[in-house]
């Protein structure tokens, strides 16, 4: 048995079954206490119908009869005078002589109780004066408390048996209802016990909409979210192993051949640099492996200040545009010179250096970059737009992860990393903006970033 559904029927059992002792001891005071008032008021309207008699025909006869009467039922009559004196008992006198002795000054005409307690004493008795002609008396009625007593005990076999029945079908209706209540946390202990241990691949079923539902729904986000980032964990540790070790493997291939006595200086030139090559990417990779890193835990600071696009750009057009020239291929850029932009000017162009390279890598020879700045109230728009062989449209989802590549065929010969679009992700999300991608096969595709360009808003 498990120990939430055991703790939750206890708690639940043990707090209706109080509340039923409750209910059942209030509801037996009350039968009972009914029933012995019933009997005593039974007991005082047979003692006036006695005296209603009495007082109309008031004879020896009269006073037998009702004496017979009395003898041939379960309760018994003692009629005396005024003075105390028995006129007629209907059994043994010296059992009720106790009671007949009781004060009886303001005794009320309509009767009156002399003695109810059935627990401990053999009789309860009334008293009724009466009149009959000039005599006046008082008729006592006498009623056996062992009937009382049987009634009592009946009533209390009758509430054990149904104590215990209710207590018997609580049990079950409660144990049944705490183990519905614990199925979901246990499941849910299960699940999370599942996940300390490294099993992400949990499925939970949520079929409420309360509490424990959207409890539920939250381990079964994070779940999934462990679940991914274990995947994408295992996909960076393989793709990293991957991207280190071929350009160590080249290194170290080159270096034993470099080694050879019998080379020329031209071949050994030739093998230099190629491990120079190897060793410039493998830099580049660690340096970007490195901002990434930063990036994740936020150790970088973006120095936001205000400042010309235009100017950022022809900077940028320096540094990229001799590789353009050198594949023949052409850079456009399209920037009106009064717009201003609020962003850390070093990452600013860490981003636009990142996709320009990005589409000089992918765009063919003798095609246009274009670079298209556009300002609509405190929004910019950066466009950057190649025409080269386009990102099918089930690959677009994933270019920003790390080390995902659309054309994995010429990865070595286009020398990229698989991390530059990683890290203008992150930059892009840092500043608080939005980047957007459309793409056509053979036509081209086009980065969109969406900016801020007052301070207000950066």
């Amino acid at each position: 048995m498990r120990k939430i559904s055991i703790k939750i029927g206890l708690l639940f059992f043990c707090l209706i079954f109080t509340m039923e002792v409750c209910l059942f001891f209030l509801l037996h005071q009350k039968i009972a206490h009914s029933r012995i008032d019933e009997q005593l008021s039974s007991l005082v309207t047979r003692g006036n119908n006695h005296r209603d008699v009495l007082e109309t025909y008031y004879n020896e006869e009269t006073i037998h009869h009702i004496a017979l009467m009395e003898v041939k039922s379960d309760t018994e009559v003692v009629i005396t005078n005024k003075q105390g004196k028995v006129i007629i008992s209907s059994a043994e006198i010296n059992q009720f002589q106790s009671l007949l002795n009781v004060e009886k000054k303001d005794v009320p005409r309509s009767g009156k109780v002399i003695e109810d307690n059935w627990k401990s004493e053999p009789y309860i008795a009334t008293v009724t004066p009466f009149k009959g002609g000039v005599d006046k008396g008082y008729v006592y009625m006498f009623q056996d408390t062992s009937q009382l007593k049987e009634l009592i005990n009946q009533l209390n076999r009758h509430f054990l048996i149904a104590g215990i029945a209710t207590a018997f079908v609580t049990a079950i209706i409660i144990l049944i209802l705490s183990r519905i209540i614990a199925r979901p946390l246990i499941k849910m202990k299960e699940a999370t016990k599942e996940l300390s241990q490294g099993n992400f691949s949990i499925q939970l079923e949520n079929k409420s909409n309360d509490e424990l539902g959207e409890l539920a729904e939250s381990i079964q986000l994070l779940s999934n979210e462990l679940n991914h980032l274990k995947t994408e964990r295992n996909e960076f540790l393989a793709s990293i192993s991957h991207e280190l070790r071929t350009p160590l493997t080249y290194i170290k291939g080159y270096a034993e051949v470099a080694k050879r006595e019998h080379l020329s200086l031209d071949e050994r030139l030739d093998y230099l640099i190629v491990i120079t090559e190897e060793a410039t990417k493998l830099t580049t990779l660690v340096t970007e492996l490195m901002e990434l890193a930063q990036l994740d835990n936020n150790t970088f600071t973006i120095q936001k200040e205000m400042f010309y696009v235009s100017d950022s750009l022809k900077k940028i057009s320096q540094k990229i545009l001799p590789a353009f020239k050198q594949e023949a291929k052409k850079l456009l850029i399209i920037c009106p010179e009064n717009i201003q932009i609020y962003a850390d000017p070093i990452r600013f162009e860490q981003i636009i250096l990142n996709l320009l390279e990005n589409a000089r890598k992918y765009s063919s020879k003798g095609t246009i970059t274009t670079t298209e700045i556009s300002k609509k109230d405190t929004e910019i728009k950066i466009s950057i737009h190649d025409k080269g062989k386009g990102i099918p449209d089930n690959d677009i989802p994933f270019i920003f992860e790390r080390f995902y590549r659309v054309d994995k065929s010429r990865s070595r010969e286009l020398g990229g990393t698989g991390l530059g679009l990683s890290i203008v992700k992150e930059l892009i999300d840092a500043h608080n903006w939005q980047i957007e991608v459309s793409s056509e096969i053979n036509k081209g595709t086009t980065f969109t970033i969406i900016a801020r360009g007052d301070r207000d808003y950066a």
